[in-house]
């Protein structure tokens, strides 16, 4: 079965050449150029990717984002950003975007990311249609994998769709040793030098959430000089 994917990008000469190279992988592809008409369209045809721009007229594209992750059917979705800096980034994925590229970028890099999120959204699919519970009881957590929630002791804990992958991998895992760039290639799908620093970053914002004491960490533990484990 194609993948569907739908581009909301104002500027149409972007829009069309992200679309031939798409269109040569052989994915469906379809276009808008606002944030209404692009949000209407995502609500309606059933795509298998959003790749969405952050500025938009009519409806800007973080917005769009909010308003996408409030219904029930979890479409994921790529973010283009032309701001370069680290809150416009955190923000956008806080809003529920599974991936980002900041503008300009690579052709190149831009397919790799869809492939990735696309990849990965089999892997859950595949992985849902067992039969086995799909839930994971850590101690005092547990993570719904069908309703993609997490609760600590009864508490609700609002995570982004990265940041709950990212969890996932590690609770499946308990006790084994990821290195940066083993996360990157599982969770993220792709494993660019130089993108540790992603790692990182979500370990930091996931601790926050989920630990008493982010400097005492008692979920995910830092195994200095190689990585990150799960508590055992």
């Amino acid at each position: 079965m194609v993948d569907k994917i739908l581009i909301i990008e104002d500027s149409e000469d972007l829009a069309e050449l992200l679309a031939v190279n798409l269109r040569d992988l052989s994915y469906d592809v379809q276009l808008a150029f606002d944030g209404l008409s692009g949000l209407s369209l995502a609500r309606n045809g059933d795509y298998d990717l959003v790749v969405l721009d952050l500025m938009l007229p009519g409806l800007e594209g973080m917005e769009v984002c909010r308003q996408l992750r409030t219904q029930n059917n979890y479409i994921p979705i790529l973010m283009l950003t032309s701001k370069s800096s680290e809150i416009d980034r955190v923000l956008g994925l806080e809003m529920g975007a599974d991936d980002y590229v900041v503008k300009p970028f690579s052709i190149q890099e831009l397919m790799a990311r869809v492939k990735a999120i696309l990849r990965r959204m089999k892997v859950v699919e595949t992985s849902s249609s067992q039969p086995e519970p799909y839930l994971i009881k850590r101690n005092d957590m547990l993570i719904d994998l069908e309703k993609r929630q997490v609760k600590i002791k009864e508490r609700k804990i609002d995570l982004t769709a990265r940041e709950f992958d990212l969890l996932t991998h590690f609770a499946k895992h308990p006790g084994k040793v990821f290195s940066r760039t083993q996360l990157l290639d599982q969770v993220w799908g792709y494993g660019y030098e130089g993108y540790e620093h992603t790692v990182n970053s979500h370990i930091n914002r996931l601790r926050v959430k989920i630990e008493t004491d982010p400097s005492r960490p008692d979920y995910i533990m830092t195994v200095w000089g190689v990585g990150y484990r799960y508590a055992e």
